[in-house]
C-alpha cells in the first residue's frame, strides 16, 4: 500500500505533511543534515533525502502539495447527499436482509445515485477521505448480565487467578533446574 494510513490522506493529514516538507525546506537552507532533519521532524531519513533532492531541483514550491492523488469524481454537494443516504440506513435502499452498509452496498448506492462508477478499493478510500472508518457492531448476547459480570470480576476472579511468583533465579537450561 502506498500510505499507512490505508486509502490516502485525509485532507487534514495532507496539509499536515506539507507543513512538514516546508519546515524540512527551511531546515535544509540553514544547512542541516538529513539525519538531523529527520530526527527532528521524525520522519524517515530516505523521506527527507528524497524531500532534499525534490528541494534541490524544484525550491520549496516542489515540496508543496499536489492535491490527492485520485481526484473525487464526486462533488462536495454529491457527498453530503450520499452521507445523508447513509444515514437513512440500508433498509430505506432495499437492503432489509441486514442493518450494515458494506463497501458493495455503498458502491451500488453511488452508482444509483450519481452514475459514478466506484471500485471497492475506491469507495474505501472516498470514505476514509471523508473521516468515515470500517466498524463492525458489538455482537453481544442478549442474556448477557452485566452486573453478574462485574461480580465475578471482583469477587471470583482474584480467587482463581493464580498467585504470582516472586523472583527467584533461574535457569536457562531445560535439563538443569536453578538454584535458589
Amino acid at each position: 500500500m502506498r500510505y499507512a494510513q490505508r486509502g490516502g490522506y485525509t485532507p487534514a493529514e495532507q496539509e499536515r505533511r506539507e507543513q512538514l516538507r516546508l519546515k524540512a525546506a527551511e531546515l535544509f537552507e540553514q544547512g542541516e543534515s538529513s539525519g538531523a532533519v529527520a530526527a527532528e521532524l521524525r520522519v524517515a531519513p530516505r523521506t527527507v533525502r528524497l524531500w532534499r533532492q525534490r528541494w534541490r531541483e524544484g525550491g520549496v514550491q516542489s515540496l508543496r502539495s499536489r492535491g490527492p492523488v485520485s481526484p473525487e469524481r464526486l462533488s462536495a454537494r454529491q457527498f453530503a447527499r450520499l452521507e445523508a443516504e447513509l444515514r437513512r440506513g440500508p433498509p430505506a435502499h432495499g437492503f432489509a436482509d441486514d442493518q450494515r452498509w458494506t463497501l458493495k452496498r455503498i458502491k451500488a448506492l453511488i452508482g444509483r445515485l450519481f452514475h459514478v462508477g466506484y471500485t471497492v478499493q475506491g469507495v474505501w478510500k472516498l470514505m476514509r477521505r471523508h473521516g468515515w472508518s470500517c466498524q463492525v457492531p458489538v455482537r453481544r448476547a442478549v442474556e448477557r448480565d452485566e452486573e453478574a459480570i462485574e461480580v465475578w470480576k471482583q469477587e471470583v476472579w482474584p480467587q482463581v487467578k493464580p498467585v504470582r511468583r516472586t523472583w527467584a533465579p533461574t535457569s536457562a537450561s531445560r535439563t538443569r533446574r536453578g538454584r535458589a
